[in-house]
Formats: C-alpha cells, sequence, structure tokens
C-alpha cells in the first residue's frame, strides 16, 4: 500500500482492492476494513473490492457457520451497505457466509459476494460455484465440507461499469469468465481471494492475467495476505490488471490497498486491435 496516490495509469474510474489479514474476530475485521475502505476512497476509488473471508478468518472452518446471516440482513450487510453509502462508492463486500434454507447435515453456508451501490442499496451477488479443496500432505483444505456451492454466473452494472463478480477458486475456471462476457463484455471482473500461500506462490499472478488478457477487460484481485491467527498463511499481491494483461498496482503482502483507473479507451483500443471477443466460435 502506498502512502502516497500511485502514478497516474489512465484517466477514468479508480478502482482498489483492499488486502487484510483477517483474525477470527467480526470486530477486529470490522475496524481494518473500514480503515482501508476509507482510505481507498480518499484516494479517489469510486469502486472498492474487499477479498474473500474479510469478515472471519477463524480457527476452525465451522467458525463461519456461527457468523453466518440470513440473506440481506445482518451485521456484516448492514456494515456493507452503510460503508458504501457513508464513502459514496460502489462497494464489492469481499465473502460473507449466508445461511440456506435447508441447513443440511452437516449445515453448510453460501460463500456470498454482495455489491452495493453509493446509495448503500444492494446492486447483486454472487455464491461462489468453485469449492476449493488441495492436500499436498503438508496442507488440507476443504470447502465442500462447510460451503453449499452457487450455481449461477452474475455481472451488474455499477455505474459506467459492467462488473463480473468472481470468488477465488473461481479463477481456475476460465469457462466461468467467458460467461461473463456475453451477450455483453464487462469492464472490469473482481476476484476477492483468500488464496493459500503455497498455490498463490505458483499461480496467482499468471491466472489474473490470463483472464484479464483472454477477456479484454481489467481485473480487480482483493486478496487476504499474511499469517493469521489461525496459523494460515496467505499469497496476498492484491492486483490491478489493465485488458492487455499489463499489473498496474500490487500490493505484496501485509494489510493496504492498490489503486489504478480503469480508461474506456483503453478497452475500446485493445478489443478494436486485437478483437478476440468478436472472433469466439465456441
Amino acid at each position: 500500500m502506498r502512502d502516497v496516490l500511485p502514478r497516474r495509469h489512465n484517466i477514468g474510474m479508480k478502482i482498489a482492492a483492499v488486502q487484510l489479514v483477517s483474525a477470527p474476530e467480526w470486530a477486529v475485521n470490522r475496524e481494518s476494513a473500514a480503515r482501508w475502505i476509507a482510505s481507498a476512497a480518499a484516494a479517489g476509488a469510486q469502486l472498492v473490492c474487499l477479498p474473500e473471508y474479510f469478515c472471519v478468518l477463524g480457527r476452525r472452518d465451522t467458525d463461519k457457520l456461527e457468523l453466518a446471516e440470513a440473506p440481506g440482513d445482518g451485521p456484516i450487510q448492514r456494515f456493507l451497505s452503510d460503508t458504501a453509502r457513508e464513502h459514496e462508492i460502489t462497494l464489492v463486500g469481499g465473502t460473507l457466509p449466508i445461511r440456506v434454507a435447508a441447513g443440511g447435515n452437516p449445515p453448510r453456508v453460501l460463500n456470498r459476494c454482495s455489491i452495493y451501490g453509493p446509495d448503500g442499496l444492494p446492486l447483486g451477488h454472487y455464491d461462489k460455484i468453485h469449492l476449493f479443496a488441495f492436500d499436498n500432505g503438508r496442507e488440507s483444505y476443504d470447502e465442500g465440507r462447510t460451503l453449499q456451492a452457487g450455481s449461477q454466473p452474475v455481472a451488474v452494472q455499477a455505474g459506467p461499469l459492467r462488473v463480473g463478480l468472481s470468488i477465488c477458486y473461481d479463477l481456475r475456471f476460465p469457462e466461468l469468465y467467458r460467461s461473463l462476457m456475453a451477450p455483453q463484455p464487462c469492464d472490469v471482473i473482481t476476484v476477492p481471494s483468500a488464496f493459500t500461500h503455497t498455490t498463490g506462490q505458483a499461480h496467482w499472478e499468471v491466472l489474473l492475467r490470463a483472464r484479464a488478457i483472454e477477456n479484454q477487460c481489467y481485473v480487480l484481485a482483493a486478496a487476504q495476505g499474511g499469517t493469521h491467527p489461525n496459523g494460515r498463511r496467505t499469497w496476498g499481491h492484491s492486483m490491478v490488471i489493465d485488458p492487455w494483461g499489463v499489473v498496474l498496482d500490487t500490493c505484496p503482502e501485509g494489510e493496504g490497498f492498490v489503486i489504478a483507473e480503469v480508461d474506456p479507451q483503453r478497452l475500446a483500443q485493445v478489443r478494436q486491435q486485437l478483437p478476440a471477443l468478436a472472433h469466439r466460435r465456441l
């Protein structure tokens, strides 16, 4: 995170991604998120994205179940709405756990990314479709134990920008992003994430740049980035990437934010010079 404004890359709407090192306690995470959102807004960001699990990274996977909210209401959702309205920004609320109608056995929640407009009203939400699982003998993760998968890709209109929503492990499934580019292409794709240090070090940047290049749009990736109280280490490296795959700003590790500008002329130029989206046959 820069203490001064970064060098201007283009002239247009500023977008920012907040990087956190979330704790098991919602009150601690709320304070951190509020501080960095305010900093990004003060730097001129009109759209701000929080990371996956910004509200809780518990000591156990099941901790998120205790924090789960009903669809449309709860302390976390009110915080997102109030904060968007306070700073008059569009706020992509990372993810939060949402209760499902049938709890199931064992109980599961949706990992939901909700987006709020400058008036604090919801613009839409996306439930994570692809659930992460990884086991290399030293680290083991299986989101399917506590999460219920979503089913529908979601893109929303946020002021002048069409924004495609995705979450973390989705990044490995390019067909999701292709679906977000039709019938109308997105200007920005958001990727709130909590990539592990192991997988992030190997694949994070190359996957983000690939999604930007193949879809000829900006990618705004907000990450968890550091060693958490539960012992988990996340990769960080929140980024803004332009439609040519150029990394405009990055935050390696620790809390902070990245910021850059969406330039409609740059989008049009890339798509006109190399009309790959128009050349699709499948």
